[in-house]
């Protein structure tokens, strides 16, 4: 179990790959992004993609997996406040298989709550080629350590 006092910032995280099947950007798409290019390699033909490509909130989706199975999931993680910063540079295809970092870019006791405290992460998603498809600037809440307890 990995507290915040155990974080420290410029520690990076990596996780995955995860491949991206047609299957499911369809099936993600019609619940949550029923978008022409989300649906169908026509729809996407008829844009700019050129063909289906993944919704950009299931992209985030497949990150915050990464990140529960590497990270948070092994964690005492309060939940998360908010994000500063959501990009997505480039489409993620049918096929792709995608890699998380997860870097540490500060940690900070709460003042008000000392059982606690605040870690800021930038997340980067790649594909196969190493390209960028997505970053992320997101804030977390993790417990701290309880006194008496070793690192371990």
């Amino acid at each position: 179990m990995r507290y915040f006092d155990d974080f420290q910032p410029g520690e990076a995280i990596e996780a995955g790959p995860y491949v991206v099947s047609r299957e499911e950007i369809i099936a993600f798409a019609k619940q949550f992004d029923p978008q022409p290019f989300h649906l169908s390699d026509e729809g996407g033909r008829e844009g700019i993609f050129g063909g289906i490509i993944a919704s950009g909130w299931h992209t985030a989706s497949i990150c915050h997996k990464l990140a529960v199975e590497s990270l948070l999931g092994k964690s005492a993680s309060l939940g998360s406040p908010g994000l500063d910063e959501l990009r997505w540079l480039r489409p993620v295809r049918p096929g792709d298989a995608l890699t998380a970092r997860f870097e540490v870019l500060s940690t900070t006791p709460s003042r008000s709550k000392p059982d606690r405290g605040a870690i800021k992460f930038r997340f980067e998603v790649r594909n196969q080629n190493g390209e960028v498809v997505m970053t992320e600037v997101a804030n977390a809440l993790f417990a701290r350590r309880p006194e008496g307890g070793a690192a371990k």
